[in-house]
This record gives structure tokens, sequence and C-alpha cells, in this order.
């Protein structure tokens, strides 16, 4: 937490909450990339 202080303190908020966003938003990326690239096997399963 005393990162996210110091961080606000240094670069501004909007900067601080855009990293946030970006960081949660990496996770629901991966996600999504490893289901298009799963794709092609499951369409071969359904024929």
């Amino acid at each position: 937490m005393e990162e996210f202080v110091s961080l606000i303190s240094e670069v501004g908020f909007p900067v601080v909450v855009t990293l946030y966003l970006l960081h949660r938003i990496e996770a629901k990326l991966d996600v999504v990339v490893h289901s298009i690239q799963s794709l092609p096997a499951r369409m071969k399963e359904e024929n």
C-alpha cells in the first residue's frame, strides 16, 4: 500500500489509476488469448 502512496505523490493520480487498470486488464486478456488459441482444436472436436 505504501508503494501506491509514493507513486501517487511522484507521478500523479491519473497515471497510477491507468497502471492499476492495465494490470487488471492484463489477466483478462490472457484468458481471451488462451480462448482464441484453443478455438481451432475445439472446433475440430465438434466436427
